[in-house]
């Protein structure tokens, strides 16, 4: 079975991790960039080059990603595992997604509103994934 074919929850799980793996790769090329081979591959005991302001706004756009997944990938199974997966959950990990795709092109545009409210939609999505979970 292709995992891509499963649940939309599973989907969207599997699409998720997707863009998590892109962004890891990106920030760090784009970090790579900044701050020179011969740092990345050190030890790093010494203070890092700087990154410029898009490198570190790519950065950040991951961690907040980090932040978050973790929460919507327990999610995301509790409510598999339970079969307790409905169109709520399933609208809930679309919104969760698409708005964390979102969210990376407006961080790294520095968009201080739309980044919230994109934020803030990956948040709703998250929790009406949680609301199916205890439904």
């Amino acid at each position: 079975m292709n995992i891509f074919t499963g649940s939309t929850e599973i989907q969207m799980l599997c699409w998720s991790v997707v863009l998590g793996l892109v962004q890891l790769v990106l920030a760090t090329a784009m970090a790579t960039k900044d701050q020179g081979l011969p740092y990345n591959v050190s030890p790093r005991d010494l203070q890092p080059p700087p990154v410029s302001k898009l490198t570190a706004r790519f950065q950040r756009a991951f961690g907040n990603f980090r932040e978050t997944f973790v929460y919507f990938a327990v999610a995301v199974l509790v409510v598999t595992i339970t079969s307790r997966n409905n169109s709520v959950s399933a609208l809930g990990t679309q919104i969760y997604f698409w708005a964390r795709l979102i969210y990376v092109p407006v961080y790294a545009a520095g968009i201080p509103v739309l980044r919230t409210v994109t934020w803030g939609a990956s948040i709703a999505g998250l929790i009406m994934v949680l609301l199916a979970a205890v439904a």
